[in-house]
């Protein structure tokens, strides 16, 4: 099962979001740093175009895991709204494709 670990504490705001996410995912370097690029780069998982480092199986599911959540919801609480919301929007769009769900969100 495919893995993502990222760290609430180093989480303070926008530009460390899209940091940590660039490198924990494997984005390329024309990355965009908002959150459409986030969801255009995660909408290819199951897809050999080297959007992230990742590529999943026909119904593996990347596990999303944030660490110290508690910490991101204190310091940026509309980054983890977001990152909720764009990842039901990307299951939404696998499965509007006739794919399984591809994100799983894990707060700890």
């Amino acid at each position: 099962m495919a893995t993502v670990q990222l760290d609430g504490t180093q989480i303070k705001d926008w530009p460390s979001f899209h940091r940590i996410c660039r490198v924990a995912f494997g984005f390329p370097d024309f990355y965009g740093n908002n959150m459409d690029a986030w969801v255009d780069c995660m909408s290819y998982l199951r897809d050999d175009d080297g959007m992230t480092r990742f590529k999943l199986q026909e119904n593996e599911i990347l596990t999303i895991t944030v660490s110290n959540a508690a910490a991101l919801r204190t310091a940026a609480p509309d980054i983890l709204d977001d990152l909720q919301f764009c990842i039901e929007a990307i299951n939404d769009r696998y499965t509007d494709y006739g794919e399984k769900a591809a994100l799983t969100l894990k707060l700890a």
